[in-house]
């Protein structure tokens, strides 16, 4: 009687070859990250966007309301006044630009928290999809590699 010795090189090339790569889980991972990426690019790109715009309307008003401070003044007691009503509206119009600030940062921080938790929902998605995967063909392979060890 002989006895047939296994070539483990064979078997291992075999369970080997029977672990494939599945890229299209390596896709869906990317895509998730592409996404994300693209989405929190837009969230920042608004926000500066609005940020340029409030920093502007400040701008324009704190120039237009300097006209009135070097305008010439028959009474010297005008400019005074000129310039109280300057600093007035200009401590006014600054409360009113740090608020319209913080909305936008408030924005920002809140549509930042609701991606980040949709991406961490959507990267547990595809890990668990990934896991289950290679697990379903990693079992497959082992089945493959003990049926040809056996022969």
């Amino acid at each position: 009687m002989a006895t047939k010795t296994t070539d483990y090189t064979k078997v291992m090339k075999d369970m080997m070859g029977a672990f494939p790569v599945d890229m299209t889980a390596m896709q869906d991972v990317f895509k998730t990250q592409a996404t994300l990426s693209d989405k929190l690019s837009k969230v920042a790109l608004e926000a500066a966007d609005k940020s340029t715009e409030i920093s502007t309307k400040w701008t324009r008003d704190t120039l237009s309301k300097l006209s009135n401070i070097t305008a010439a003044k028959d009474d010297p007691a005008d400019y005074t006044k000129a310039m109280t009503d300057f600093a007035s509206v200009q401590a006014e119009m600054s409360a009113e630009t740090m608020a319209a600030f913080a909305e936008v940062a408030k924005k920002v921080q809140m549509e930042t928290v609701e991606l980040m938790l949709a991406a961490g929902k959507d990267m547990s998605e595809d890990a668990t999809s990934v896991m289950k995967k290679a697990t379903a063909d990693m079992t497959a392979a082992a089945k493959k590699a003990g049926t040809v060890a056996a022969k």
